[in-house]
């Protein structure tokens, strides 16, 4: 009797052998998924050469593994983008995917067309995408780019609003940097109306952007209407201080030709009145006071301006030139020897 039970004992843990046995042999799931994670750790590790291997190995156990063709041709992209094109058109015509990796399929060959610099076709892609999910945030994101690459600033605009609206979030400002850069294209076509018309509208929608009072006080400036492009050009200045000497030899200019020059000195002064610290504004309206023959009022402007533990070489400079009629030879040596100081120590 016991040897009967021990038979059917070893029999059954026979059968369980066996059972097992057979249910892995035929099913090398296991194997696959284990060499598909190996291969995206390789990837992590920048180790593409051997991802691409362990890939490699997947898609000849299992033709039907998508996601491993298309980490394949990613990888490829960089070095060799005809061939990640292949691979990832080749996942097109796959029949029974669903929508996530259907744009998955489009988004990569969307990048693989860019690298290639094939723009238009990679647009496609991301229109493609688009169909598939309208609110698809990375869609809209690289159509963006596309406009940009395209210098296509309406269509830029647009899918800057399309993503603003996304995301919940106003920016104006880059709406206004596109009117910005749509006006300067006016300006080379020879449509000064237009770009005008641009620069106020790109003024209207983000205030605070120094940019367009820049370009606008250039349009008032070529049509000689100097009066408002000394106020555009202010206006810069003001929003734009660390740039501002970009319009200082405009202004000086403007109000020459008006007759304005004693303005000058009220320009500068209000400039320094918000930034005390613009060692160009200083060095300008030093001149002005120069000029007017209150030397001694230069000097101490400049001397006010250096800073002693860290002084501008430029103010340095400054005082230096203005140094040059009134000081001894001695006293100018020391000048210099300090410019060589602060030149030798940066």
């Amino acid at each position: 009797m016991n040897t009967w039970i021990t038979l059917i004992i070893l029999g059954l843990v026979a059968l369980g052998i066996l059972f097992i046995y057979l249910r892995f042999k035929s099913d090398p799931t296991p194997k696959i998924e284990y060499l598909y994670t190996e291969a995206l750790n390789a990837m992590v590790r920048s180790d593409r050469n051997h991802a691409l291997k362990l890939l490699r190995d997947v898609v000849k156990q299992d033709s039907d593994h998508i996601t491993a063709y298309l980490q394949m041709g990613n990888i490829l992209r960089d070095e060799h983008p005809e061939q990640a094109i292949k691979i990832h058109q080749s996942l097109t015509v796959r029949p029974n995917l669903d929508k996530p990796l259907r744009i998955e399929i489009h988004q990569a060959l969307a990048m693989d067309y860019n690298e290639l610099g094939f723009f238009a076709r990679a647009k496609k892609e991301g229109e493609q995408i688009l169909q598939l999910d309208k609110k698809n945030k990375w869609a809209s994101q690289f159509l963006l780019e596309m406009a940009e690459k395209d210098r296509d600033w309406k269509t830029a605009t647009q899918w800057t609003k399309v993503i603003q609206k996304q995301s919940q979030e106003k920016n104006p400002l880059k709406v206004a940097q596109y009117k910005v850069y749509e006006g300067l294209e006016k300006i080379e076509s020879g449509d000064t109306q237009g770009a005008k018309s641009l620069f106020l509208k790109a003024i209207k929608d983000a205030p605070k952007f120094g940019l367009p009072h820049y370009y606008l006080g250039n349009v008032f400036s070529d049509t000689r209407d100097l009066v408002k492009a000394i106020e555009s050009w202010e206006k810069f200045a003001h929003l734009n201080p660390d740039d501002s000497v970009k319009v200082f030899s405009k202004i000086e200019s403007a109000l020459f030709d008006l007759g304005r020059y004693s303005e000058v000195e009220k320009f500068y002064r209000r400039i320094l009145d918000e930034n005390p610290d613009n060692i160009e504004a200083v060095a300008k309206l030093a001149n002005v006071l120069e000029e007017k023959g209150e030397h001694q009022s230069a000097i101490s402007l400049i001397d006010q301006s250096l800073d002693a533990s860290n002084p501008s070489i430029h103010g340095l400079l400054m005082k230096l030139k203005l140094s040059l009629h009134g000081a001894t030879p001695v006293e100018l040596a020391y000048q210099i020897d300090h410019i060589i100081e602060q030149v030798t120590d940066q």
